[in-house]
């Protein structure tokens, strides 16, 4: 008996149960429908209807962005929009992000897309830019490059290799749980990059190392903390100790919006809380 050769959105539908570790009888009961079905689906034996690629894609968990693709691979027209924040009918939704901005300020925030470009950030961010070269900040800087490149924050950060690690592994799930081939290609870049020499002597915990003097001020020993990897910045004044906290949209039915992540910043010790009040007072 002659098997019909498998549709694009079978294989697509496959690839994202795989994905998931799902077995058939796994997705078809998180999808209420038949195993037999879904594997008519997945090898062409059968068309899914509309409703049937967005309930898979619900189940699924399938980014908005992806279950445009799934529709248009079943020959159905896309159920998300996506739209430019510059549109008129997004205006409610900047309004809202511009507040969020300025509302946290004296401490940084940040609004990222998908592949972790800056958006649009508040002025206390300036806390984490100073000092990084042009040719990376650019229109639309990204998190990760500013993050982890030797010119970037890591040559000042005093827990290099603790965010290094944090931050890669945050970036592989999201490869992982997507597929996105345009973050795979951010991954395999930015983890190329070579760690600095810490410009202090500090070791990985943060705690200060016999080293010549170099300017910075001595980097104290790393206290107990409820957050295991906090952000350790030095600056001319001493380290400043953060953490950071990530806000989506809820049922978000926009591509754009679904995508977008705010970052906030919050000081972890009274030093660094002090110091981010002083800075916005001396900028007024």
């Amino acid at each position: 008996m002659e098997t019909a050769p498998t549709t694009r959105v079978g294989a697509l539908l496959r690839e994202w149960r795989q994905r998931r570790r799902l077995s058939q009888l796994d997705l078809s009961l998180l999808a209420d429908t038949s195993a037999r079905h879904l594997s008519y689906l997945e090898t062409g034996r059968a068309q899914p209807s509309r409703a049937m690629v967005l309930r898979l894609s619900e189940a699924l968990d399938v980014p908005l962005r992806e279950r445009n693709v799934l529709l248009m691979a079943a020959d159905y027209a896309p159920a998300y929009r996506e739209s430019s924040l510059d549109d008129e009918d997004m205006g409610a939704i900047r309004a809202a992000l511009d507040m969020m901005m300025t509302a946290h300020e004296p401490f940084p925030a940040v609004v990222v897309d998908r592949l972790w470009n800056v958006v649009t950030g508040n002025g206390a961010l300036g806390v984490l830019m100073d000092g990084i070269p042009e040719h990376l900040l650019g229109p639309a800087p990204n998190v990760f490059r500013l993050m982890l490149h030797p010119e970037g924050l890591a040559a000042r950060l005093a827990n290099l290799d603790q965010v290094r690690d944090l931050t890669l592994s945050r970036l592989r799930r999201q490869v992982e749980a997507t597929g996105d081939a345009e973050l795979r290609s951010l991954y395999e870049e930015v983890s190329r990059y070579p760690a600095p020499a810490p410009p202090d002597g500090s070791t990985a915990d943060g705690s200060k190392s016999s080293h010549p003097d170099t300017g910075w001020p001595d980097t104290p020993a790393v206290r107990p903390s409820p957050i295991q990897v906090p952000i350790r910045v030095r600056t001319p004044v001493g380290v400043l100790s953060m953490f950071g906290t990530m806000t989506t949209f809820g049922t978000p039915a926009d591509v754009t919006l679904a995508e977008l992540a705010i970052e906030l910043f919050y000081p972890l010790d009274e030093f660094t809380a002090d110091v981010l009040h002083a800075r916005a007072a001396q900028a007024q």
